[in-house]
């Protein structure tokens, strides 16, 4: 499997962007550990950037029953990200204990990452971008926006964050 890093997703290296697979690109646990995107081919995967200190927190519950409900053919990641209004501040530690104390959070976490600006993470940079991920553009726009990848890692959709994680607009993909 071939690794996408940051060096080979600048805009400088536009051909090169090309035909990158959401499954080539890295990035790390919570807890440093690499992910292996490629280990969830056949599986949908939501990916969400997520904050401890948010108006839209309380979807981390939604997050964990949509893992609960979609657990054979779902795979949720969120994000931690602190860009929006340093709603993000703590640690690893801090982070995973705020998940698990308060919302019962069993789902994946992933390292916290920029999911927007020149810093951007790669998997980021893939997710809203066109050129990369075949299908649409986007921008981030605040804390708990949500990207569906369907079970061949192609982009279904992407979802502001006023979209409940339960919402029909992302289940009926999911049925």
């Amino acid at each position: 499997m071939k690794t996408i890093s940051k060096a080979k997703l600048a805009p400088n290296k536009k051909e090169e962007m090309t035909n990158i697979s959401i499954y080539d690109i890295s990035i790390n646990t919570l807890d440093g550990k690499p992910i292996n995107l490629s280990m969830f081919k056949g599986k949908h995967i939501l990916f969400v950037n997520v904050a401890s200190k948010c108006g839209f927190t309380r979807q981390y519950e939604d997050l964990q029953k949509l893992n609960d409900r979609y657990q054979n053919d779902l795979v949720i990641i969120g994000s931690p990200c602190n860009q929006f209004g340093n709603q993000e501040p703590g640690d690893a530690t801090q982070i995973q204990s705020f998940c698990q104390r308060n919302y019962g959070v069993t789902f994946l976490l992933t390292e916290k990452i920029k999911v927007r600006g020149v810093k951007q993470h790669p998997l980021y940079s893939w997710l809203t971008q066109k050129q990369l991920n075949g299908k649409k553009n986007s921008s981030v726009k605040w804390n708990f926006q949500k990207y569906l990848v369907d079970k061949s890692g192609g982009l279904i959709d992407y979802y502001f964050s006023t979209t409940s994680p339960l919402s029909s607009k992302i289940e009926k993909h999911l049925k």
